[in-house]
């Protein structure tokens, strides 16, 4: 998303950046999902997840300011844990893609059912597929969503959020927070498994390391990012239950729902409208990066040698591409005929990526120097594994990614690899 910008950004523009990385379409749907699995006490699910923010992302920005490297994660378990970690932190990305675009197409085509009154199923399945196939189809073509739209995607979110909260929360009844807490302390933990969707993304300051004039600057835009979703995050989750009330947890449409009370009917189509953008933005630039981080798996031999070739400075490597696409096709026909729903999706995702950054914050503890850097890390690492715990069941997920990485390392180890330069 940041384009070669030479080591020449600044807090602000980094700002954005990570705040792009971060705020996603699952914003639209997971306060329905948290309230759905905790009630009102779901707010605690999102300030635990608040408070586990802070030394995970600082962590990632000290990582990055002191080994600025567009690996990010799977350089930071190299270099800590060696090349089969480093395989099976790529294939916790690279495995989970297929149901996470599958997850982001079904927000946008809840939001698009609900806008023109489509019948639910029907309508929401439909939609996402057609913003799957534009998807793969774009990249095929050469066509990635460019920095400035997708900077302006981000910003549509944020607004969309700040609108619903601010329009909505006149409207919020303390009576809608009793009883606070229906399902206990497990539905607080089953609450926490989903939302971490929202709050994976910290590990993209690693990636955009490299892009910053210096570490402070990447430390500035860290901290304001932080500011700026606590504000966002915490607005979302108390207004949704105060204004709401039981409805949080039957409507898939929250925020539309917010905006209905607030603005009236003519918000339906809008925030219709914006999902689209969003979650399309989302995907093209999720199958992007994907389909190259899977040509350099093959090339480093943690997929086959044949997904490598094709690939190369300013060339689609259509054979990662179209590996992908059969793999998002398969899962998505699978979670049609087993009728898998939204938050199971999402579930599986968060448990993928919050493997990723219990693996990047490890890899910290190792490789940052002694001292409170290193004693934030194991901090970072600490409350991290603790969220990983959350995803209960779900983590059978990246075990079995982590296993087929394993395998295929192994596998790959008694060959000759490729070496095939990948952008």
């Amino acid at each position: 998303m940041t384009g070669q910008i030479g080591g020449r950004l600044g807090a602000a523009q980094g700002t954005a950046l990570l705040v792009g990385a971060v705020l996603g379409p699952g914003m639209l749907v997971l306060p329905h999902l948290a309230a759905a699995a905790a009630g009102p006490a779901s707010v605690l699910a999102w300030v635990a997840l608040l408070l586990l923010s802070v030394p995970v992302a600082l962590t990632f920005a000290a990582l990055g300011a002191r080994y600025p490297d567009g690996g990010g994660v799977a350089s930071f378990a190299a270099l800590a844990f060696g090349r089969r970690a480093s395989a099976v932190v790529g294939w916790w990305f690279y495995g989970v893609i297929p149901v996470g675009a599958l997850a982001g197409a079904l927000v946008g085509g809840e939001y698009v059912a609900a806008a023109l009154g489509l019948d639910s199923r029907t309508g929401t399945w439909a939609v996402a597929a057609a913003l799957l196939l534009l998807a793969f189809a774009a990249n095929a073509a050469g066509l990635r969503t460019s920095g400035r739209l997708q900077l302006g995607m981000v910003l549509a979110l944020v607004a969309v959020l700040a609108g619903a909260v601010l329009t909505a929360a006149p409207h919020a009844e303390a009576a809608n927070f009793t009883p606070f807490a229906p399902y206990g302390l497990p539905g607080v933990a089953d609450a926490a498994g989903v939302l971490l969707f929202a709050f994976v993304g910290w590990e993209a300051a690693s990636h955009l390391s490299a892009e910053f004039a210096d570490g402070r600057g990447l430390t500035r835009a860290t901290v304001a990012t932080l500011g700026l979703i606590t504000v966002l995050y915490l607005g979302v989750a108390l207004t949704t239950i105060g204004v709401l009330g039981p409805r949080a947890a039957e409507s898939p449409v929250p925020l539309a729902a917010l905006l209905e009370i607030g603005i009236g009917s003519a918000a339906r189509p809008v925030v219709g409208g914006v999902a689209v953008l969003l979650t399309f933005g989302a995907i093209n630039t999720y199958v992007a990066g994907a389909s190259r981080l899977g040509a350099a798996l093959a090339r480093d031999g943690a997929l086959p040698a044949w997904f490598a070739r094709g690939g190369g400075p300013g060339r689609t490597p259509y054979r990662s591409l179209g590996l992908l696409a059969a793999a998002t096709a398969v899962t998505t026909g699978l979670a049609l005929v087993w009728t898998v729903d939204l938050d199971t999706l999402m579930r599986a995702t968060s448990a993928c990526l919050a493997a990723v950054t219990a693996a990047g914050v490890a890899a910290a503890v190792r490789v940052l120097p002694r001292g409170r850097l290193r004693v934030m890390a194991v901090v970072a690492t600490g409350l991290a594994l603790a969220a990983l715990a959350c995803c209960g069941a779900y983590l059978l997920v990246p075990a079995v990614l982590a296993l087929a990485a394993l395998v295929a390392t192994r596998v790959s180890a008694r060959r000759p690899v490729a070496r095939v330069t990948i952008p």
